[in-house]
């Protein structure tokens, strides 16, 4: 009966999905979390490398650049947040995380900041401040701060969305299909009766389940969602172009059309090569459809090429580990599917009287020459409605560096709309503050270094990262800062 009273328990602690328990992930064993519990019968074990079967592209730091040899330094922004994502299921669940999936900038950028809105015509707001850098003594940190206007529910325009769905075998788990379909549900339920929704499903072959329809016309979408099985292989011929061809039939001029695709792993949708995946999701997303990719469970995560498809597609790539991340994705945070900045890049020009050598902190992959910052024609990111973009340098000064020089300029390009010229923002880098911001972003910088295990790491510890990430508490929307000084303690056991 004692027995039997424990599993039961058990069970129940499963079925809670938080994203700081371990026992949140269904698809994986309790035996993470309560290492001593015998397995029982039904229960499953957990892999033994949860992440053997992921692909993540490696990352090579960004190095010190002396200021005397190139003063300027040129970046493509970055709103991902899939890879903090990925690194809260590893840690919550007492597994190490693979170095080569720590993207700082992804770090960064899974919270809000408190930035201003922009004022007058402008779309975007940019500011800047600098401080002491924690992890190397004598050296200074610069943040970036971007934040996206902020829209009204009845200013959001029309969207028309296409979901294009992984229904193969592997997606049979409380943590993948299970918890995609309970996300679409709450969205549904938190959409404008105006917008559009339209479902393609992919395993054996490609389907187009539900034509687009109203979401006034809930039930019937609902009862669409709840059809989702899974089975076969991932093999669904031509999905993609299915999907892109129902957004085109439904498209809304000056609207929102995007495909949001939910998947597990390795995917064939029609495209087998990844170049040429890049190639049709960029030409779409030049005629106004963009694609966003999110991602489910482990073991199979092609996360390299998530990452890029959806960099391609003016999108986002968002990693969903429980159903608490849904709900950020998809309800609290779903204004950031309406771009309101398109190509949007960030130019700093150092002082080289006052600045000897710096280096950006992430965006590895998204390092732009300095010609490509006035090219309207050069692809860059998008910045959602309210959304807040962070980025950080460290410097080291010169002998003639003293508080409150200026040390450099930020300037900034975006585009209102595709296809329009791109419009100059600029601000100048001041060497006077160092916020609450400025220490948590050092913080969680310090943290994705010390994961990294990277080079310019210097003093970093787990408990600097915490107590950095603990200044910028006073500002923390549904809780996600907390949540992360968790999650340094259980790394730290870990390591």
């Amino acid at each position: 009966m004692k027995k039997s009273l424990i599993l039961l328990a058990s069970a129940a602690l499963l079925l809670a999905y938080s994203c700081t328990k371990a026992d949140s992930f269904p698809g994986l064993s309790m035996d993470a979390y309560y290492p001593n519990m015998p397995m029982q019968d039904g229960m499953i074990a957990p892999p033994d490398e949860p992440a053997s079967g992921d692909k993540f592209d490696k990352i090579q730091d960004n190095p010190f650049i002396k200021t005397s040899e190139n003063a300027v330094s040129t970046f493509s922004v970055d709103a991902d947040g899939a890879s903090y994502a990925i690194m809260r299921r590893h840690i919550t669940n007492g597994y190490d995380f693979p170095p080569s999936a720590a993207r700082i900038e992804e770090f960064l950028n899974y919270f809000t900041f408190n930035y201003p809105d922009p004022t007058g015509d402008e779309s975007v707001s940019i500011n800047a401040e600098t401080g002491a850098c924690p992890w190397a003594k004598g050296h200074r940190l610069i943040r970036l701060g971007i934040k996206g206007k902020s829209l009204k529910e009845s200013e959001l325009p029309k969207s028309n969305y296409v979901f294009l769905i992984d229904v193969s075998g592997s997606m049979s788990s409380k943590d993948k299909l299970d918890l995609l379909k309970s996300g679409l549900i709450e969205l549904v339920d938190n959409l404008p009766v105006t917008d559009r929704i339209s479902i393609v499903t992919y395993s054996g072959k490609e389907e187009l389940l539900l034509e687009s329809t109203l979401v006034k016309d809930a039930a019937t979408i609902k009862k669409a969602i709840r059809k989702l099985t899974a089975s076969g292989a991932t093999n669904g011929s031509s999905a993609i172009t299915m999907a892109y061809k129902e957004a085109q039939e439904h498209f809304i001029e000056g609207g929102n059309n995007r495909i949001i695709l939910g998947t597990d792993g390795d995917f064939n949708v029609g495209v087998t090569s990844t170049d040429a995946l890049v190639e049709m999701v960029e030409n779409y997303a030049k005629k106004g459809i963009y694609l966003t990719v999110c991602g489910f469970g482990l073991g199979n995560l092609n996360d390299a090429m998530m990452e890029k498809i959806s960099n391609s597609g003016n999108g986002t790539y968002e990693y969903i580990d429980c159903e608490d991340e849904m709900m950020k994705v998809f309800v609290h945070e779903r204004n950031k599917f309406v771009s309101v900045a398109s190509d949007s890049k960030i130019q700093i020009t150092f002082d080289p009287e006052y600045v000897d050598s710096y280096r950006l902190i992430g965006y590895e992959n998204r390092v732009l020459s300095n010609e490509d910052f006035e090219n309207d024609e050069k692809d860059a990111g998008e910045i959602g409605a309210g959304q807040t973009i962070t980025a950080l340098y460290e410097f080291i000064p010169t002998e003639k560096y003293s508080d409150k020089e200026e040390v450099g300029k930020f300037d900034f390009r975006y585009k209102k709309n595709l296809g329009e010229e791109s419009r100059p923002l600029e601000t100048k880098i001041v060497d006077a503050t160092n916020s609450t911001e400025l220490q948590f972003a050092a913080g969680v910088a310090a943290y994705g270094m010390i994961l990294r295990d990277s080079e310019y790491k210097g003093e970093s510890t787990f408990t600097m990262a915490k107590e950095l990430v603990q200044k910028g508490l006073s500002f923390d929307p549904n809780g996600y800062r907390k949540s992360l000084v968790d999650i340094i303690g259980k790394a730290e056991k870990i390591k």
